[in-house]
């Protein structure tokens, strides 16, 4: 299973991959965007993973024997030359490297810092146990080269935010 983080107003019908038609949250030649997902690994329960019926036509002792064992993800991109009408696929897959979280670059700790905060922030029911103090934590140890100062901005949003929750936690309580 596997959950676009943020992005939820963006998401497209699998069947709308290849239509060059559908509005998908477009690019402009020069730019990035950083997505995160969340993949649930085969084979393990989560509760945000629904019960379906297992695929009739797909044969899964091939798919265990096969050279896909150590991908993770498959990814596919689309996209259009600057002065093209059609869009041409790009596949990369991923292969499942095991890495603890301290080991991962800086930009991938502070995106996951940012992404905690807006779960936070949503109430979302994914943010799991993701508390401000975490989130601050990680976004410290995850600064790298802060030249525009950004980073260290951002932590004091998270420390404004949560002097903010606890002052209504407190007023709540009285």
């Amino acid at each position: 299973g596997y959950r676009l983080i943020g992005y939820e107003n963006r998401m497209l019908n699998k069947e709308d991959f290849n239509d060059d038609k559908k509005d998908a949250g477009e690019l402009g030649s020069g730019h990035t965007v950083t997505a995160l997902y969340e993949i649930i690994p085969t084979g393990v329960k989560s509760p945000f993973l629904k019960d379906v019926d297992p695929l009739k036509y797909q044969d899964n002792k091939k798919k265990k024997s096969s050279s896909f064992n150590n991908e993770m993800v498959t990814i596919k991109f689309r996209y259009k030359a600057p002065d093209g009408n059609e869009s041409r696929l790009m596949v990369h897959s991923v292969n499942n490297e095991s890495k603890s979280f301290k080991n991962v670059s800086d930009n991938l700790r502070f995106a996951a810092s940012v992404a905690g905060f807006a779960m936070l922030l949503r109430d979302s029911e994914y943010k799991g146990n993701a508390k401000f103090s975490t989130i601050l934590q990680i976004a410290k140890s995850s600064l790298g080269k802060d030249e525009e100062g950004y980073r260290k901005e951002f932590m004091s949003l998270v420390k404004k935010a949560s002097e903010l929750k606890s002052e209504l936690v407190q007023s709540e309580d009285e």
